[in-house]
């Protein structure tokens, strides 16, 4: 089945080319203007911000207040477990409890790698440069801050993913938000409020999995690419579309277990050559290290601040973790609730690791990057994001803008594959578990990649966003009813380590 669905999915794109071909530059543009007051209005609802301080720069949105408060409720009623239990998530993950006999598709390793490919990406480049050029350095202090708080999240989320989740016949393995919030809820005598944060979680994941976790990841990468190799026309979008909607087919047509194999190396590699290359260029500059580490502490705390003072760094820093780590947002529990494992906690320790490898790790790499180099001055004023990001490491290391094109390549197609897996499980959880709703969802998703390379559909990634930001409203209102089951969950974890039911493999 596997080779008609390709030639499908290449019958289908044809059109399509000529289409674009015979329409540059037109058709996105209706598109935008047809998607833009749709946009305008769930961007703005979604969005809506509180004002905290006399700039605009201090506007922060209320889902991300929503994030943060509930990031901080669990780490207060978990104790503190994302530091607790940070020595038990590293044995976890390498394998140290791990039983390949036990239900499941993938690794613990794998599980992590797949949710990483699906927030380690753009935002660490682009948005720790932006959160920086408003919030100075200072944002980079309220960034790790919130990275370290949404590990908690993580850990509650992808625990009920575990828990809840069903199992085919053939192994094959449902889970996520819409399973916990339908049967968790149920549990606690609420079918219907359940049933209905479940479907709309799963119409906003969908709506997000072809958007942001798609079209605009594939947009980034061409724009990315054409400008390293100079070109200008349409059809090098078109061209490099083609070659990526190839690549994402081959893949997520062997389901999470393919995604898993292929993040387990793509991932490691991409975080290892970025981390690697920022190392370099901080170590080549020892006597600025702890002069950046001051000007983080002291930007952080300054009434003087960048944007708007102490109030606006804070709310860029907040803003942009969360943007970039997706904690409470529930589209990682769909990934971790494919591990092999019976215990549903070993998978919530194991999920804590995720923002702290992308928020505190990563994130705070390209800031350090940036302030070491003095970027953060970003004195043309015109660059920002990713280009920002680019002059910086180039001015000391004089490639590295194409091995950054390559990392962005490599960022955009891991995160295309998690997402496509997040939407398919929620395709599925409407219409369901059959291969007419199967092929259906992987048919549109390698087409909105041909359209997300070839053209500006800048309205409806906005559009895509809004719907991502939107999942943690069914989320959060979830994972705040079910935390006794995960506290029962963990405890029952470290119980079974304690007495030696759980045996160590060496």
């Amino acid at each position: 089945m596997k080779r008609p669905l390709l030639l499908l999915i290449a019958s289908l794109l044809t059109p399509m080319l000529i289409f674009a071909q015979e329409a540059p530059g037109g058709w996105d543009q209706r598109i935008n203007e047809a998607v833009q007051p749709i946009t305008d209005a769930v961007a703005g609802t979604v969005f809506y911000a509180v004002q905290l301080g006399e700039s605009a720069s201090t506007a922060m949105p209320l889902v991300i207040i929503m994030l943060l408060t509930a990031a901080t409720i669990f780490t207060i009623y978990f104790r503190f477990v994302q530091f607790r239990r940070f020595k038990l998530a590293i044995d976890t993950v390498r394998g140290k409890y791990s039983d390949p006999n036990e239900e499941g598709e993938v690794s613990h390793f794998q599980a992590l790698t797949a949710a990483l490919s699906g927030t380690v990406g753009l935002g660490n480049i682009a948005g720790v440069a932006i959160a920086i050029s408003l919030g100075g350095p200072g944002a980079t202090f309220w960034m790790i801050l919130a990275g370290l708080l949404g590990m908690a999240s993580k850990f509650t989320e992808c625990t009920l993913g575990v828990k809840y989740r069903d199992v085919g016949p053939d192994g094959t393995v449902y889970g996520g938000p819409m399973y916990y919030l339908t049967k968790g809820l149920a549990e606690k005598g609420m079918p219907g409020f359940g049933k209905f944060l479940a479907v709309f979680f799963a119409i906003m994941c969908i709506g997000g999995s072809f958007g942001g976790g798609n079209m605009f990841q594939a947009n980034q990468a061409a724009q990315q690419f054409n400008d390293m190799i100079g070109a200008t026309s349409g059809s090098a979008g078109l061209a490099f579309g083609v070659f990526m909607a190839f690549l994402v087919a081959v893949v997520i047509i062997g389901g999470i277990k393919r995604i898993g194999s292929v993040t387990e190396k793509v991932v490691p590699f991409m975080c290892g050559i970025y981390v690697l290359a920022a190392l370099v260029i901080i170590f080549a500059h020892p006597t600025e290290i702890p002069h950046a580490f001051s000007l983080i502490i002291e930007g952080a705390f300054s009434p003087e601040g960048v944007a708007g003072g102490l109030v606006g760094v804070l709310v860029q820093g907040f803003r942009r973790a969360a943007f970039s780590n997706e904690a409470g947002v529930g589209s990682a529990a769909i990934a971790h609730s494919a591990v092999r494992t019976e215990n549903p906690a070993s998978e919530g320790v194991v999920a804590l690791l995720e923002p702290f490898i992308d928020t505190v790790v990563v994130c705070t790499m390209t800031a350090m990057v940036i302030i070491i180099t003095g970027f953060y001055v970003n004195p043309s004023g015109t660059m920002s994001g990713v280009d920002l990001t680019s002059q910086a490491f180039g001015s000391i290391i004089p490639w590295f803008p194409y091995v950054l094109t390559v990392a962005v390549v490599l960022f955009a197609f891991s995160t295309m594959l998690s997402w496509s897996y997040y939407g398919l499980q929620s395709w599925m959880f409407l219409f369901g578990r059959n291969k007419v709703a199967d092929y259906t969802y992987k048919i549109l998703f390698c087409i909105f990649v041909i359209l997300g390379s070839a053209a500006s559909l800048t309205a409806v990634t906005d559009f895509s966003d809004a719907m991502i930001f939107a999942m943690a409203i069914p989320n959060l209102t979830g994972l705040l009813i079910l935390m006794p089951k995960v506290r029962d969950e963990i405890k029952k974890y470290v119980k079974k380590i304690e007495t030696g039911e759980i045996e160590t493999v060496k």
